[in-house]
């Protein structure tokens, strides 16, 4: 059965392709992007759906008030198999960004275009190539009368690009109900050109905005001011003690450290000779699993102190993003160890598992205590001018799929 269906899978390409020129040509923007959401998509994927004649296809719709028809949809295509005692979820997003600066791309980014083993267009990569190569994986499976021992389900998710607050975020925080013990997911959103990564873990997220108050005045009298630059400077250099602080390490990530970044830098002053009275800077922080957020927190509030004591200033901070890590996957599950064998099976790679710096949707999934991989072949040109996917790319995630799900079915 394994040798039919990715025989069967090779036979759909131009199926496939199709499939990717239907999609691109119906952008699916958020309202904050300038579009009106996923509903258009939605509603063309779901005929495709229907074609194909899955068992169930259920629609979860996000209210919102600027979006097409007040929704942002959801949908979930179900095959079912022999026992629904779990499911085998492979989860793909409906949502793409703007095209960015049409001058730079080279054709209609709305139109889909084939350039030898590429299909260039907004969205091909990211993330049409998960939703075709999940449903070309099961339509083998659906014309070869073959019933797994589990279902299947095809999870199509909203909101993805601006956040997930429509999306996977939604349904996990809204209707966790239709997720089991034993269930497991799949997020074709993330991996390597050769198929060599799958992304088990990530680290906790913070993004920190600090404000620094001096008083400002002439630069020629400096001390009838107080200098928030050189305050914030010297505060900057404190920060990076916390590398020293929190230095767990773990070579499941990459890199293996905490990482305590200054990044981005708001203006202060328009001119060389005065004295800024107020500096403003961000700080990117990507935290071990094993360590608290508000521990961190509370130590650059402590190294603040210290500035402030010195420098005569007031240092205030204002959280721009904070997200606690999700328990990691474990990279001995047997999800993990099913992928792995697949993909040395269709590709002929050795693959491991690995962490990232990062945020994905597999967070929301895996806080459900679900085990969940992130992994495609891709050659990360998401969101670039001339976004393209690579044909042989979205026929192997079919294959690798395939073989995996094959495997997590065996008794």
């Amino acid at each position: 059965m394994k040798d039919q269906i990715l025989k069967k899978i090779e036979s759909y390409e131009n199926y496939a392709v199709e499939m990717q020129r239907g999609l691109t040509a119906i952008p699916a923007l958020a309202p904050s992007s300038g579009g009106n959401g996923e509903y258009d998509k939605a509603k063309w994927l779901e005929g495709e759906l229907k074609k194909l004649k899955f068992d169930s296809i259920e629609w979860i719709n996000a209210p919102q008030a600027e979006a097409k028809n007040g929704i942002r949809p959801n949908v979930i295509a179900r095959y079912k198999g022999k026992s629904s005692a779990k499911t085998i979820w492979f989860m793909a997003h409906l949502d793409i960004v703007p095209p960015g600066e049409a001058k730079l791309w080279n054709s209609d980014p709305y139109k889909m275009e084939i350039q030898g083993r590429k299909l260039v267009g907004r969205g091909v990569e990211d993330n049409q190539q998960a939703i075709v190569s999940s449903i070309v994986m099961v339509k083998a499976m659906m014309e070869l009368n073959y019933r797994p021992e589990y279902d299947i389900a095809l999870l199509f998710c909203a909101d993805e690009e601006t956040g997930s607050g429509f999306g996977a975020d939604y349904i996990s925080e809204k209707h966790p109900e239709i997720f089991g013990k034993e269930d497991m997911f799949f997020v074709p959103d993330s991996g390597s050109e050769d198929g060599s990564l799958i992304e088990v873990a990530e680290k906790s997220i913070m993004w920190m905005k600090v404000i620094t108050h001096g008083k400002q005045c002439h630069a020629s009298r400096p001390s009838l001011g107080i200098n928030a630059f050189k305050a914030a400077s010297e505060m900057i250099t404190k920060f990076q003690k916390l590398y020293k602080k929190f230095p767990k390490k773990d070579r499941l990530y990459e890199p293996p450290i905490s990482t305590f970044e200054p990044t981005k830098k708001e203006n202060n002053v328009p001119n060389v000779n005065t004295l800024p009275g107020e500096d403003v800077f961000y700080m990117d922080c990507r935290v071990m699993p094993v360590y608290q957020l508000s521990d961190v927190k509370a130590e650059m509030r402590a190294m603040a102190d210290e500035v402030e004591a010195k420098f005569g200033v007031k240092i205030s901070f204002e959280t721009a993003q904070d997200a606690q890590a999700a328990p990691p996957t474990d990279p001995k599950a047997p999800l993990v160890l099913a992928l792995k064998k697949a993909i040395k099976e269709v590709l002929g790679v050795k693959a491991k598992a690995y962490g990232i710096g990062g945020g994905t949707v597999a967070a929301f999934f895996r806080r459900l205590n679900l085990p969940v991989v992130v992994y495609a072949r891709l050659s990360e040109c998401a969101h670039m001018p001339n976004e393209f996917c690579v044909i042989d790319h979205m026929m192997g995630d079919a294959k690798v799929f395939a073989v995996t799900t094959l495997l997590l079915c065996k008794k």
